[in-house]
């Protein structure tokens, strides 16, 4: 085999295509066998050519994996000693990195076992040698092992710092490259806290050689650097203050300066993103707020249009960064902003004109109360820049405008008189970018502003109906967004535009150009939610053709168009009922299709044993770090994907609930798929799926009563389902999953009463209970974020749900709920202390009216304890406040306690008053 094997090589070598080919399918067939390991280590030993010696190294690392169990003792040993003296002996640099890699495999399985005592004292003997070679080839073995061999490392710690602090400095550029990404290598496998603490004392050297790099315009080397400092950044221990202000002074130097490339100032960039949102309080404690801004705030002014989509352009990185600073620290960020934006909005420089409203903009959503504060002096500014000669100035002014209005209410709301005029102005503005920020404007403004909006719907719907018309095709889909906008804030008031909008819909919903698709999803969103105000009787005739137009767009690859396709069979289902029956064989498979897509999430792996391409092995790199086991080759969520996926479970759900028995034959795939989904990666799709699974128990329910064993089945199925929920309560780690989760099982709790849950009840409790006291693991701040004003896990919609599910409860056990209830009852007064929000506070006080009033006289327990705090919410500014108090007073007083005194605490609440007389009788 070895003459064979060695002659194959010689011939995939060759220039010869074919020759090329007829070899490496040979080669592939004769690495499957372990009798080629000994032949391999021949070669990398004896053969005469150095290329046959490297691309044999370079197949025993392809293989070695597979066949290492099959390999006797001796064997092994003479694998082992061979790459080791390759290494130390070897005259070509490519063949002694092809070794060391080879050798960085087999240290995986042999050194954590003690079966390789040799390798990490000849690491350290190439590390001290006088050869370049040796020094790298040292440092790549360190590398490589850093993951997998922690422990084995952990003696000689001290060690390796010296000597890699030593190779930093090393004269020669591949020794200082390779001790780079040693220390990277190092810091990405550690989870040992002081370790990495002893790490930080390296940076002053890291810099050092980062900079000289910069300076000789190798770039992509002082990018190391930056790899580096994310790694420090995200370890949860905190930097040191001399560490932090060393990363941060070199980082702005890099990203201001604009001769470097953009992909690395976006690095640099990024580094100070991340200190912003990872270690926010130390950058305030080490005064870095105002040096980072000074720098920050002028790059806006770099901004360009010349790839809107690229992610590692400077300029979004920069927007990024802002984003976090004025969501973590508002008031650090706003002062210096608001400074900015006002003496910029003035300047002759049309360029920080443009960055004076592009920065409002994106601090609006962080620093949105110290916004709310000088309102009148920013929409000045703001309106001046819309009026502003330069097209760049008025869209970046459009642009602040539409973020004001979605996130200042509802003090922008109020100022409705003054604000739409601008906005209308805006849309007839010459520039199309003007217009299409002014359009999201719009929109936002619609969507916030209620019943108000119904005075100026004649003008606006002028307005978009003429626009949607007349203006071009890249407009349309942002004119559609806001006409249903105006549709949903007015309700019945729009039904005067139903039959001219749905008219228009008609030329929107056949459209079939790519450029055209993300307007016909658009219209496809407006025409269910103009049938769900028109209503059935209205609509029935007229939705047929829409439901074929629907149904045929599934056919034209735009996941958009799908996902609001499935969200229009939400709504039409919900109008039809029924009659939706007739349609289910067409859209239910679609949206089983769309469940059943491909998000692009999982991991594509390469594992290589079978199908190796061999072709460039010859030439394989000093830098060549892969490895034979299976690989994360590319992660890529397509959110796209998600979207459609989320809208899809939904329409199932809501097609399920809505056609019932009709819905039997897709009712066990739609189980699996709820299931799945209820597990999902992605929260929205888990959102869904949790709503889901309630509306397919309910559909479930009606379809297997006229089973024989119907009752069993559905049995079964309520409690997979309830499982689910408890499994969602007690893990998930999205607030708003676990929230549906409580809310779902308050519904079937209601549907089906007590029996649907009695054999959960305890665990339902408990799971309960631990989000009551905040130890869920939704609630559980993640380790290493710095959270300058956290939440500890609250959630007002949370709390909301959870005392749904009490109310539920209660309402389906009445007196029965009292051992139940009795552990809720602490971690619940726990919400009435003054340091939560009169919100949360009125939320417990009705859910505790409500709970008395159905446990009956088995409250009265609670009375004494609870009644002083609910008196002191009678003088609560919130007349809600005030209301629920009354109320559960009244209750209470219906349940036993001390009338005498409580009615003199009462204030004349007339409810309160009321059954304390019909009690006292």
């Amino acid at each position: 085999m070895a003459q064979s094997l060695e002659l194959l090589i010689l011939q995939f070598l060759m220039p010869d295509d074919d020759a090329r080919r007829q070899a490496e399918d040979q080669i592939k067939r004769m690495v499957r066998d372990p009798t080629v390991v000994p032949v391999l280590i021949d070669h990398i030993r004896t053969a005469k050519t150095p290329n046959v010696r490297q691309l044999s190294a370079v197949l025993l690392r392809k293989k070695i994996k597979g066949h290492w169990p099959n390999l006797l003792p001796e064997l092994r040993q003479l694998v082992m000693q061979s790459l080791i003296e390759s290494i130390a002996t070897e005259n070509s640099s490519s063949v002694r990195r092809a070794s060391a890699n080879a050798a960085s495999i087999i240290a995986k399985y042999t050194v954590p076992h003690g079966q390789w005592p040799d390798l990490l004292p000849f690491i350290f003997y190439c590390s001290q040698s006088a050869q370049e070679d040796h020094r790298e080839v040292a440092l790549m073995l360190f590398s490589s092992l850093t993951e997998t061999l922690g422990d084995s490392f952990r003696p000689y710690f001290a060690d390796f710092q010296l000597l890699l602090l030593k190779c930093l400095h090393d004269k020669m550029r591949s020794v200082r490259v390779a001790a780079l990404k040693a220390v990277g290598a190092f810091l990405e496998a550690t989870h040992d806290e002081s370790q990495v603490v002893k790490f930080c004392e390296f940076i002053p050297s890291i810099l050092h050689v980062s900079r000289q790099y910069l300076a000789s315009g190798e770039e992509d080397i002082a990018i190391i650097a930056f790899e580096i400092f994310d790694d420090l950044i995200e370890f949860p221990a905190p930097l040191l203050g001399e560490s932090m202000k060393a990363i941060v002074h070199f980082s702005l130097e890099v990203c201001s300066n604009s001769n470097l490339e953009s992909t690395t100032r976006y690095q640099a960039i990024q580094i100070i993103s991340w200190l912003a949102k990872y270690q926010s309080t130390s950058l305030k404690d080490q005064d870095l707020i105002v040096p980072i801004l000074h720098i920050m705030c002028p790059m806006l002014t770099e901004a360009t249009n010349s790839d809107e989509n690229d992610d590692m352009s400077a300029e979004r990185a920069v927007a990024e960064v802002l984003d976090t600073m004025s969501v973590k620290l508002s008031n650090h960020v706003f002062p210096f902003a608001f400074e900015f934006a006002s003496e910029s909005s003035q300047s002759v420089d049309l360029k920080f004109r443009e960055a004076s409203m592009m920065l409002l903009g994106l601090i609006t959503e962080g620093c949105l109360e110290l916004i709310k504060g000088k309102l009148e002096a920013i929409l000045y500014i703001v309106f001046g820049a819309l009026r502003d000669p330069k097209e760049i100035v008025r869209g970046a002014a459009s642009f602040a405008l539409g973020q004001f209005v979605e996130y200042l209410q509802p003090e922008i709301i109020s100022r409705y008189e003054t604000v739409l005029p601008h906005i209308f102005r805006s849309l007839q503005d010459a520039s199309d970018d003007v217009k299409e920020k002014s359009y999201y404007a719009l929109a936002s403004f619609c969507e916030n502003m209620g019943e108000e909006i119904i005075l100026f719907i004649d003008p606006l719907m002028g307005k978009l109906l003429v626009a949607l018309q007349n203006s071009p095709k890249k407009l349309h889909e942002t004119c559609l967004s806001a006409i249903s906008s105006v549709a949903s804030a007015t309700q019945k008031a729009f039904l005067p535009y139903v039959e001219r909008v749905l008219e228009l819909m008609k030329t929107f919903m056949v459209l079939t150009n790519e450029e055209d698709l993300c307007s016909r999803a658009r219209a496809t969103e407006l025409v269910g939610i103009v049938a769900m105000i028109a209503g059935k009787d209205k609509m029935e005739s007229v939705l047929p053709f829409f439901i074929e137009a629907a149904i045929s767009g599934y056919g034209l690859e735009c996941s958009t168009l799908r996902e609001y396709t499935h969200g229009f069979f939400s709504i039409v289902a919900e109008i039809l009922e029924d009659g939706m029956v007739q349609y289910l064989p067409y859209v239910v498979p679609l949206a089983f299709s769309s469940c059943n897509l491909d998000d692009g999430f999982a991991d594509k792996v390469d594992d290589s044993d079978e199908d190796e391409d061999l072709i460039g092995f010859a030439t394989v790199s000093s830098d060549d770090e892969s490895q034979d086991e299976p690989r994360v080759q590319n992660i890529n969520i397509r959110t796209g994907v998600l979207d459609e996926k989320a809208a899809a479970t939904q329409a199932l759900g809501l097609l399920a609930f809505h056609t019932k028995n009709a819905y039997d034959p897709y009712l066990e795939e739609t189980l699996k798929i709820m299931v799945k989904h209820s597990i999902y990666f992605h929260e929205n799709v888990r959102l869904q799926a949790m709503t889901g699974l309630k509306h397919t128990l309910t559909a479930a329910h009606a379809c297997l009563q006229c089973h024989d064993d119907g009752e069993s089945q559905t049995k079964q199925i309520l409690d997979s389902i309830m499982k689910i929920y408890i499994k969602t309560m007690n893990e998930d780690d999205d607030k708003d999953v676990v929230a549906q989760a409580c809310m779902s099982v308050a519904h079937i709790t209601k549907d089906f009463g007590y029996v649907a849950v009695e054999s959960h009840m305890h665990q339902l409790v408990e799971s309960t209970l631990a989000l009551l006291w905040k130890n869920s693991v939704c609630q559980k701040v993640k380790s290493g974020i710095d959270i300058e004003d956290d939440d500890h896990g609250h959630s007002e919609m949370l709390l909301d749900a959870i005392t749904d599910l009490l109310l539920a409860f209660s309402k389906a056990m009445g007196s029965e709920f009292a051992p139940f209830f009795e552990p809720l009852f602490d971690p619940l007064m726990d919400f009435l202390k003054e340091s939560y929000s009169p919100q949360d506070r009125t939320i417990v006080v009705a859910c505790l009216a409500e709970v008395a009033q159905h446990m009956g006289t088995t409250f009265s327990t609670y009375v004494n304890t609870l009644m002083p705090l609910v008196l002191r919410e009678l003088d609560s500014p919130s007349a809600t406040n005030r209301r629920n108090a009354a109320f559960c007073v009244g209750e209470m007083c219906k349940n036993g306690g001390e009338y005498d005194t409580w009615m003199m605490c009462c204030h004349a609440s007339f409810y309160c008053l009321k059954n304390l007389r019909k009690t006292m009788q």
